[in-house]
């Protein structure tokens, strides 16, 4: 399997963030459905996502603040190691900064045409023995009921590689709608999956139509990753609810009753 290619050069210099996309950039948009952008942020802001990722995880669990889940490892059997944390930008200024007040809101503003809204924060971090996600788009989970459309940004936090489990993206031709069932994972057989390895301050902006998943994490290191989803704002302010909502159906582990059972679907 072949990686998606990057121009892969690396300076202190501003974030490729800093401009607009180029009309090159916004052409490949719109015919794939996702783009890939090295050096979206400064050397600076990089470190400073990597600290703040740090914080977002070691904050106390606290039922009702941010959302903390846990998966068994796949390395050591007996052993939970942070799944991802969602919810965190109410409870982070410089997160929520970064989300809602720079660079990408600019960026999703021009993807999308129009301003934005943010749906969704979460932090995947697949420690070592982390597993994978299966194929899926992400209007799967239920999300046509709150907005036609959304587009994530994954910001890359540690390097993500072909052996620690970086995104796969299908290379099929854009989907314009949902090609299976809500809550059940894709077939992979026809969606010529391609891993698209970056480095930590690149961008992947994908809307929720476009297939991708993962590999499990069998490395020594972890394979951070920061995914933020949006909406157009005339789409309506969702966050809230969508939050409320799946707290109330899949709680954080601190939150669950005992003896309970959740499933994790798509």
């Amino acid at each position: 399997m072949n990686a998606i290619s990057q121009d892969r050069p690396r300076s202190d210099a501003p974030g490729v963030g800093d401009r607009a996309p180029t009309a090159a950039e916004t052409a490949f948009w719109a015919e794939k459905g996702y783009l890939v952008v090295p050096n979206f942020f400064s050397a600076a802001d990089t470190d400073a996502l990597v600290r703040w990722t740090g914080e977002v995880q070691s904050a106390p669990e606290v039922p009702g603040s941010q959302m903390v889940y846990y998966e068994d490892s796949l390395l050591e059997a007996g052993t939970r190691v942070v799944q991802r944390i969602e919810d965190f930008c109410p409870h982070h200024e410089g997160m929520d900064r970064i989300a809602r007040h720079g660079a990408l809101s600019r960026w999703l503003a021009a993807l999308m045409g129009g301003e934005t809204v943010l749906f969704k924060d979460k932090i995947n971090f697949k420690y070592p023995g982390g597993d994978g996600f299966k194929a899926h788009q992400d209007q799967q989970a239920g999300w046509t009921e709150f907005a036609p459309l959304f587009v994530t940004a994954l910001v890359t936090i540690d390097r993500a590689t072909e052996a620690n489990g970086c995104l796969e993206i299908a290379t099929a031709p854009r989907p314009q709608g949902l090609i299976g069932a809500e809550w059940t994972p894709l077939s992979e057989d026809e969606l010529g999956l391609q891993p698209v390895p970056t480095e930590p301050g690149d961008v992947i902006f994908f809307d929720s139509y476009v297939p991708h998943a993962s590999k499990p994490n069998f490395t020594d290191g972890a394979r951070r990753v920061l995914y933020l989803t949006y909406n157009r704002e005339d789409a309506g302010d969702h966050r809230r609810r969508y939050f409320t909502e799946k707290r109330a159906a899949f709680p954080p582990d601190i939150e669950r009753a005992p003896g309970s059972r959740y499933v994790f679907r798509v």
